[in-house]
């Protein structure tokens, strides 16, 4: 089994009076993980299930006396898909108050769904962790360099969910992806936000599946799509707490020709953004390479920044003249760390009008021959 990175942090939270949240997509390991954590939990506890009926009529109860009868001789209790219980922030708040000894550990496959029910009740008694699909250092774990080399190509079409290093062929692999594209992903959304139109949602994500590693203009999808600009920004935002898609913003410190707005989206997976727009041929039979390598790199990135909590900001980088640099790291000391991914080996040098404005930012290329040294 593969050891998760976060599965420590998450150990370590829990304590007596104070909950820990687990957040992620479907099929990304959140029950694994959760069960790993109970084997090896040395005090007594329950684990529910928030999709169960008797789960969520079981912790409607608002008597306090009543929580204590059911809940007092544990010490620890884990909710699994706690998004779907109603009230489940007040919920979790009543329980970790009043019940003696008692931690709640809980885990939730939307965090716009979980973070609004808990977010205000449990401020300053939650620990929120997130967990995506597999991540190269986890990997690294069961694999020698040579494996990984091997397998680059497969996790660059395919993506890394959990469940995939289980299947040994394309066609299951391209039905386990399709299957999570039109069974939990759009479940997820359509099912907490209410909204009936899942065709139009769909048509959108292809837009931004193919415009990976482009500034977008939310006016042009809107109009795209057929639907207006409030309502694109608003369908995004929801597929970006489902963690399903994630933007970086422009940097810039208003110097002359930077621009200082747009956006540009990034899949958490490969494997997903491929399956949205049914592209998941081989490398020698495609031309986006370069656009699944960046996305691959960055989404690896942001996955070590959760993972380490080291709490950095990434943005792009561009000029109104088309000089751009495709990721920029910020760290909380406010150093900046500019990174191009290229596919190819080819030697890149950071544009001057960066290295005038930013002389103590440093600039790497990131290619097949070094992501590996430090990078991800």
């Amino acid at each position: 089994m593969i050891t998760r990175i976060i599965e420590k942090q998450i150990v370590e939270s829990i304590k007596p009076q104070k909950a820990t949240l687990i957040f992620g997509a479907r099929r990304v390991g959140k029950t694994i993980l959760l069960n790993t954590i109970l084997s090896q939990f040395n005090g007594k506890y329950q684990l529910l299930n928030g999709e169960d009926i008797d789960t969520q009529q079981l912790l409607e109860v608002n008597s306090i006396k009543r929580l204590q009868e059911y809940f007092g001789n544990l010490n620890l209790l884990a909710i699994d898909e706690a998004q779907v219980i109603p009230d489940i922030g007040k919920r979790i708040k009543l329980l970790v108050d009043n019940v003696q000894g008692l931690s709640v550990i809980a885990t939730g496959s939307s965090a716009f769904d979980l973070l609004n029910k808990t977010g205000e009740p449990l401020v300053g008694r939650a620990s929120s962790f997130y967990l995506f699909p597999f991540s190269q250092e986890e990997l690294n774990t069961v694999e020698t360099p040579v494996d990984t080399y091997k397998n680059l190509e497969t996790r660059l079409i395919f993506g890394s969910f959990p469940e995939l290093y289980t299947l040994n062929t394309v066609a299951e692999r391209t039905n386990y992806l399709k299957s999570i594209v039109s069974s939990y992903m759009l479940k997820d959304i359509l099912t907490v936000d209410g909204i009936k139109n899942s065709g139009k949602m769909l048509n959108l994500l292809r837009l931004i599946a193919f415009q990976v590693g482009s500034e977008v203009s939310y006016n042009e999808l809107a109009q795209k799509v057929g639907l207006s600009r409030n309502t694109v920004e608003h369908y995004l935002n929801l597929l970006s707490q489902v963690f399903v898609i994630f933007s970086l913003g422009a940097y810039s410190n208003n110097l002359r020709k930077e621009i200082s707005k747009g956006s540009k989206w990034y899949f958490y997976d490969n494997g997903l953004r491929n399956t949205i727009i049914n592209q998941l041929m081989p490398l020698n039979m495609r031309n986006d390479e370069g656009i699944l390598w960046e996305n691959y790199m960055i989404s690896e990135r942001i996955k070590k920044n959760h993972f380490h909590n080291m709490h950095n900001e990434h943005y792009f980088w561009r000029t109104y003249d088309q000089k751009e640099i495709d990721m920029i790291e910020k760290s909380t000391d406010g150093t900046l760390s500019a990174f191009e991914f290229k596919w190819s080996n080819k030697i890149q040098k950071a544009p001057t009008a960066f290295t005038k404005n930013y002389p103590n930012a440093t600039f790497q290329v990131i290619n097949r021959d070094n992501y590996l040294e430090g990078f991800i």
